[in-house]
């Protein structure tokens, strides 16, 4: 369970408005000399009534490059001084204001062409952007502007171009609320592009593969899980057409990605868990932030694989990650931190952070710490006296990991095993102690900062990987030996973990009268409200927590939660749902996101949530779901059919939504058995995003007036075929129903029948 620490109250020289605020990103720059508010009135009537501009930061605790704007500039007296006398300063945590930042960033891609964190961004009193940029440098540096020279340039034009400024921020307001406001002009997608578009991103994706090192595209490589769905979802299409060698293809290069990437130093070898991207194209040095929502979407894009092939090293990479949040990242009330730092100090008592410290390694630690076995380890990891960042030249351009190592494994483990004349086995369990023994000793030293909030959608994320791991994972074969960091835990244990975080959210961050979500929690609710993602990603979390197995009441809340979000986000006239409720003047875009990046969107998302309710229920609710998507799809039509790549979730949901008829795998019978969560294993034993299961008890009197109100069918099913002392499964698609079975041999055997 992850420890937080509060900082002693010692005495600051500085101290501004931040100081009364929860965020850490915000309570980072409490005692800067800037004068910073927090995003609110307060700051906007002060700008109006100074008549000076608002100089916006934006950011998160964890980005580096914000860390180092923070030290370069945040803390220096005459920056502050610059600042203070001529502006009103602005902190965002973007984790906690999405909406905001998606403002500003928005205006600031579409001007620049690209954008980032921090994002600095000048703004009028009445909150339209006038210009902006990312990092800045403080002072005038290889011919280009220091943050010094601009603010004192912003400042002038204030007073000598002021009209001209204010008129631009605002017609660039105007062109985006056009451009972002999508509506759809039919009410579904033309039938030919619901398939095209899957075909078009996958065909789009092959053409960007790295065959040589894994991934899509060029360095830096972000692994974007959404690629790896939409390649996986498509190898199944192909599969399923009798298409076998084109599918396979797909799938080396899904399966040749991942293993890239978990055995790469983006991958945390001692603590489990992956880093943020690759800042190579070996997947080597690591930009060192780990982000919980990675780990959510790695964890199960993972779970797929070892659903596809069986192969123990999936299921050992998809446990790695979670047994990592498990230890790591989990409060005492089941809630799920949201980021860990990329810096830490090299040493107990250093004042200066660096990045990576807490994850790189000299030569004679490893000696030190590993003793007997630190040859064996050095040369699995690829670890050099001078450093081993040199594998590439986009490694560490600048020398700073110079006689230090980020542990990557280069060979296949059977190879040195039999070096080293070791069967495989004891030489995968010296690995594990070794990393074990590194784990306990960087355990005894100064730590990344964690970032303790808890936000609701990535949550979601990870309640959908905890769940889906805890039946996934029971297709283990017998005896399944693991090494450090995985714990190898009963898969159960995942399952309540699940449900912890989803009962911390309904507990802390729904108000059960409204029906409404707040975005995120540290030491109480924030002031920002639920957006899309939240409600989005909770209610695919809440679908696959009672697909595993949850109790009918998750089901209950993702219906509600899902009527709370069209109620709220839905754009009834011109389809597809905004990202923000639209109640917050200050915001002054609301838009209908389609970009599936490191998170998929809220958009996405919705479609999926809302195809898979309309394949649960029946008659006018069912009907009323799957409209919903169609309007949704329709929506982005012209983006599934000309930058397909830029939406691969959304390719997906256009797919699903053509297939006829969705596979429903229904279990009646008690729940409190063996045999039910065996059943509940084999159901999810094959990969098929196309199947869905439900899971019920006739003799629970709720449970079935639930049925009843929304699919009698199940209703009826339960009550034709229960019987006391057995669970009886029935896999129904296009009306039909198989004969049922009543063990998971032949279950498993009914899911892996080729569609006719």
């Amino acid at each position: 369970m992850a420890k937080t620490t509060s900082s002693s109250s010692s005495s600051h020289k500085h101290t501004n408005c931040l100081s009364a605020e929860h965020s850490p990103y915000l309570l980072q720059h409490a005692h800067n000399p800037v004068n910073w508010y927090p995003w609110g009135e307060e700051a906007f009537a002060e700008a109006r009534r100074r008549d000076v501009p608002i100089f916006l930061s934006i950011g998160y605790s964890t980005c580096h490059w914000c860390h180092v704007m923070k030290v370069e500039s945040f803390e220096d007296e005459e920056v502050a001084e610059l600042l203070n006398d001529s502006f009103v300063s602005v902190k965002v945590d973007r984790e906690e204001r999405p909406d905001v930042d998606k403002v500003y960033m928005t205006f600031v891609q579409a001007l620049y062409g690209g954008g980032g964190w921090p994002l600095s961004v000048f703004i009028s009193p009445d909150l339209k952007p006038l210009m902006g940029g990312t990092y800045f440098p403080p002072d005038d540096k290889y011919g280009r502007p220091g943050f010094k020279t601009i603010l004192r340039k912003v400042k002038d034009a204030w007073f000598s171009k002021r009209d001209t400024l204010v008129k631009s921020g605002a017609f660039a307001i105007e062109q985006l609320l056009e451009a972002l406001s999508a509506s759809a002009s039919s009410k579904k997608l033309p039938d030919e592009l619901s398939q095209n578009a899957l075909h078009l991103c996958a065909e789009q994706l092959s053409q960007s593969y790295d065959s040589r090192y894994g991934g899509f595209g060029s360095a830096p490589k972000f692994p974007r899980p959404v690629e790896i769905q939409l390649m996986l979802y498509h190898s199944k299409k192909l599969n399923d057409a009798g298409n076998y060698s084109e599918a396979k293809k797909g799938l080396q290069m899904v399966f040749f990605t991942l293993q890239c990437m978990a055995r790469g130093g983006i991958h945390d070898h001692i603590g489990g868990g992956f880093h943020r991207y690759s800042v190579d194209e070996r997947w080597h040095v690591p930009h060192f932030e780990k982000m919980l929502y990675d780990q959510g979407q790695l964890a199960n894009v993972y779970l797929d694989a070892f659903s596809i092939t069986n192969d123990v090293f999936y299921s050992s990479l998809s446990r790695d990650i979670l047994d990592y949040l498990r230890r790591d990242m989990i409060g005492p009330e089941g809630e799920i931190f949201s980021a860990e730092d990329a810096d830490s100090a090299e040493r107990e008592g250093a004042k200066k952070k660096k990045e990576g410290a807490f994850y790189i390694w000299t030569i004679q630690e490893i000696d030190d710490i590993l003793g007997e076995h630190a040859t064996l380890f050095k040369d699995h990891y690829y670890v050099k006296p001078l450093g081993n960042c040199d594998l590439s030249r986009m490694s560490d351009p600048h020398d700073e990991f110079k006689g230090k190592n980020v542990l990557i494994e280069l060979t296949d483990t059977s190879a040195p095993a039999k070096k080293y004349g070791l069967p495989l086995e004891k030489y995968l369990d010296i690995l594990g102690e070794c990393r074990q023994k590194l784990f306990d000793a960087r355990s005894r030293g100064p730590r990344p900062h964690l970032d303790d909030k808890v936000i609701v959608s990535w949550n979601g994320l990870a309640i959908s990987s905890l769940a889906r791991a805890s039946k996934i994972l029971m297709g283990e074969a017998e005896g399944t030996k693991y090494n450090f960091p995985v714990v190898g835990c009963d898969p159960k244990e995942y399952m309540t973990a699940a449900e912890k975080a989803a009962s911390f959210i309904r507990r802390h961050l729904y108000n059960e009268q409204a029906h409404r979500l707040e975005h995120s929690f540290r030491n109480g609710p924030s002031k920002a409200p639920g957006f899309l993602d939240d409600y989005a990603f909770l209610i695919s979390g809440l679908l696959d927590l009672y697909e595993a197995g949850g109790g009918i009441h998750w089901l209950v809340w993702a219906i509600e939660l899902q009527n709370k979000q069209d109620e709220l986000f839905l754009d009834r006239e011109g389809g597809g749902y905004f990202n923000t409720p639209g109640e917050d003047p200050s915001v002054l875009l609301r838009v209908k996101e389609d970009h599936d990046g490191a998170e998929p969107s809220g958009n996405s998302v919705s479609a999926i949530n809302l195809i898979r309710l309309a394949s649960m229920m029946t008659g006018s609710k069912s009907e009323y779901y799957r409209q919903n998507a169609e309007h949704l799809l329709a929506v982005f039509e012209s983006r599934l059919k000309d930058m397909a790549m830029a939406v691969p979730l959304m390719c997906c949901a256009a797919d699903m939504i053509s297939v006829p008829s969705h596979k429903q795998v229904v279990l009646v019978g008690h729940k409190s058995s063996l045999e039910f969560d065996n059943m509940l294993a084999a159901a999810h034993a094959s990969y098929d995003p196309n199947r869905r299961v439900i899971h019920i008890d006739p003799t629970d009197n709720e449970e079935m007036e639930i049925w009843e109100d929304n699919n009698s069918n199940i209703a009826l099913m339960a009550r034709n075929n229960f019987a006391a002392d057995k669970v009886v499964a029935l896999v129904c698609q296009n009306f039909t129903c198989s004969p049922p079975v009543t063990d998971p041999k032949s279950l498993k055997a009914l899911l892996l029948k080729k569609p006719s």
